[in-house]
């Protein structure tokens, strides 16, 4: 898998002829044809087709989609069946059970860790001490009630204590993109560009990841 697929195919804000809206890409070769489900107009089926390519990538643009609509792939096998599918390059989803992405805008964050950037790019990691903690979020510490997860803020700040505490200098998490089975570690991956929403939205997690930083890890 490309690791940087996320350019150019999922759900990115564009505009296009002076008009808002999403333009939408899906890589389907074997697909007869693919459409965006939209849940304001109730998953209607054939409201907005996208155009094939050589490539196997499906695209096209849907104005006055914005952040926060949630969307699925309609998609026509050769056959005839078709499938309902979540993005699987989307940035953000539902919280399951449910199971649509959703648009989402990733550049609305303003990054606080120049000075831990600045200090990886001087220093040769080989040369340095590094113990590792590994964590599962979901499963590391619950609320006293058990009812719900800690969020990505509340995470960081107990996370980061900890881990200072007992003198690590890494974490390492165990799958942090969205999957479906809550009693799982995350390993059946659903969305691989997602980070799952129990615990918080896109810049919620970029907040965790910053906050790290900030405190040196």
């Amino acid at each position: 898998m490309n690791a940087m697929m996320y350019h150019w195919l999922g759900a990115h804000l564009v505009s296009q002829d002076g008009q808002a809206g999403t333009r939408f890409a899906v890589w389907a070769p074997n697909a007869k044809e693919v459409c965006v489900l939209l849940d304001r107009n109730h998953w209607q089926h054939g409201a907005f087709y996208l155009n094939s390519s050589d490539s196997g990538v499906w695209s096209g643009f849907v104005p006055n989609v914005g952040p926060g609509e949630t969307y699925k792939y309609s998609i026509r096998a050769q056959s005839g069946e078709i499938f309902e599918k979540m993005d699987p390059v989307g940035f953000f989803c539902e919280a399951p059970p449910n199971t649509a992405s959703v648009v989402w805008n990733l550049n609305d964050y303003e990054w606080q860790d120049g000075d831990w950037i600045q200090r990886r790019a001087r220093t040769n990691l080989l040369h340095e001490p590094m113990s590792v903690y590994e964590v599962h979020l979901g499963s590391w510490r619950r609320p006293h009630d058990g009812r719900r997860y800690f969020s990505y803020a509340e995470l960081a700040e107990q996370l980061i204590a900890y881990v200072r505490e007992l003198g690590y200098t890494h974490i390492q998490l165990m799958p942090v993109t969205e999957y479906p089975f809550d009693g799982s570690w995350g390993y059946q991956t659903t969305g691989y560009f997602a980070p799952t929403a129990r615990y918080g939205n896109p810049q919620d997690f970029m907040a965790f990841v910053d906050a790290f930083h900030q405190a040196g890890i």
